[in-house]
């Protein structure tokens, strides 16, 4: 792509810069606004300054991670409302060392789980989980989130479905999901030991604390209860709570009430256990079958979409209170934020970053792989991750395609590997840091703001050393 007009350069970059300050600094003084409202101040400006035109910006708004995000948000309510956080919390804890133990546990959960329900997912689900386990057991809430955020882009590489920008290379290298995830495996694995290795080194002292739940004015503090801030509170089947919640948070309110059972006789027919029973079971089921239809190619935002209408339709109430659990704002700043980076990338400057590097930027010598990289991670920060990977992926791939077809393959899977990784090094990396720092600031119970320089100072040696690990394990096990 060639570079646009100076006009339009530098007025594409000064609208990329207002994003880019208010994401880090949500409460600038002079415009405190905070990131929802920086990022569609920085979308209507690229639409203002003619950089993008306003068709190009509608079209720019990925609608299938909006609906996958929103969707995951709909039916992360309906398992904590089954009690899924509560057993994993039991099961984290289970026989626990104390914090550094969690810590390590947290890690490695978060990873394997990414790989198969990809990393925003996860990020949406266990964010304010992770805040409750750190809360219960008198733990700092930072190196949790952190651990969080960062295992859940490395666990993603792994798979064609951890994450968008896998996605797309899998769709156009036409590598294989058991390639693919071979290919890079070794790779995840080691990123993710050094990566607990990192968190522990920087947060030896603040994770000595107590493995189990600490006492709070003579009280135990319990786990994430069940029901607690889920889709709906089970009561009664002679008289179902009907009505607003209590602050958002997914508790319904006692003071309107409805006889369904006088409308739907057959409840009286099954017993209160039995019906939560049902719920409960209905809900694992639905949420295995959407991983697997993950795993066998199925479209990711309609699979959730489906999911969570099917748990929405069982659970036979009104819905509002479960979709208020939702978290629009967050959706907001993600449609900003793709005009925001369209815009930047029709300025052409990412594309005259990679023309000038490619030539130094061949997969067959060291020197080549380390520029590569650089570039990569340079791009997937500033550009975001998935256009990086719609820029470079050709022009790499054909630059590997003279050197041998195993350089091809190895040449997709690094700039997987790179690209994911590649998220860590700041807090605007990749949308799974943004969700966490989103939904850890927002929730109603143990709120944490984790700030871009809390983010970058464990990020930035994190990600240079997990991916300079990671490139040599790349594409080792052929199939």
């Amino acid at each position: 792509m060639a570079l646009a007009s100076v006009a339009k350069v530098v007025l594409g970059s000064l609208a990329f810069g207002v994003f880019w300050v208010l994401a880090v600094f949500p409460s600038v003084p002079f415009m405190p606004i905070g990131r929802t409202a920086g990022a569609l101040l920085s979308a209507v400006l690229m639409i203002v300054f003619h950089v993008i035109s306003p068709d190009d910006a509608y079209a720019s708004v990925d609608l299938p991670i909006l609906g996958l995000l929103f969707a995951t948000m709909v039916v992360g309510s309906y398992l904590k409302n089954a009690g899924m956080f509560k057993h994993l919390g039991t099961l984290l804890a289970w026989r626990s060392q104390g914090g550094r133990d969690l810590l390590c546990r947290v890690c490695v959960v978060t990873a394997l789980a990414s790989a198969l329900f990809t990393n925003d997912t996860c990020c949406v689900v266990l964010t304010e989980f992770v805040l409750e386990l750190a809360a219960e057991r008198n733990l700092p809430a930072k190196p949790f989130l952190l651990a969080l955020a960062s295992s859940a882009n490395i666990g993603s590489s792994a798979t064609p479905i951890g994450n968008p920008q896998n996605l797309v290379i899998a769709f156009n290298s036409k590598i294989p999901f058991p390639k693919f995830l071979l290919g890079i495996l070794p790779a995840m694995l080691a990123g993710m030991a050094v990566n607990m290795v990192i968190l522990l080194c920087m947060y030896w002292k603040d994770l000595e604390g107590s493995s189990s739940p600490v006492d709070v004015d003579g009280k135990r503090m319990e786990a994430v209860e069940e029901g607690g801030g889920g889709a709906h509170v089970e009561q009664s089947p002679k008289q179902l709570q009907l009505g607003s919640t209590n602050g958002g948070s997914g508790y319904m309110s006692p003071l309107m009430t409805e006889n369904i059972s006088t409308k739907h006789p057959w409840f009286m027919q099954c017993t209160e256990e039995r019906r939560k029973l049902f719920l409960k079971s209905f809900a694992y089921i639905v949420t295995v079958g959407m991983v697997i239809a993950y795993m066998v190619g199925l479209n990711m935002s309609w699979t959730a979409i489906t999911t969570a209408i099917a748990l929405v339709v069982v659970d036979f109430r009104d819905a509002e209170p479960c979709l208020k659990t939702v978290s629009y704002s967050l959706l907001v700043f993600f449609s900003g934020m793709f005009i925001t980076v369209s815009g930047f990338n029709k300025t052409g400057l990412p594309a005259a970053i990679w023309n000038f590097m490619a030539p130094y930027s061949k997969v067959n010598s060291v020197g080549g792989i380390s520029v590569l990289s650089i570039i990569i991670l340079l791009l997937s920060n500033l550009a975001s991750n998935v256009p990086t990977v719609l820029l470079m992926g050709g022009e790499v791939a054909s630059a590997a395609a003279l050197i041998s077809p195993a350089a091809v393959v190895r040449s997709w899977l690094l700039l997987a590997w790179v690209s994911t990784v590649a998220g860590n090094l700041s807090l605007l990396g990749s949308a799974a840091n943004l969700i966490v720092c989103e939904q850890a600031r927002r929730t109603t119970r143990n709120a944490y703001d984790l700030t871009f320089w809390q983010h970058i100072v464990f990020g930035v040696p994190s990600t240079l050393i997990v991916t300079a690990i990671g490139i040599p394990l790349i594409g080792k096990i052929n199939i």
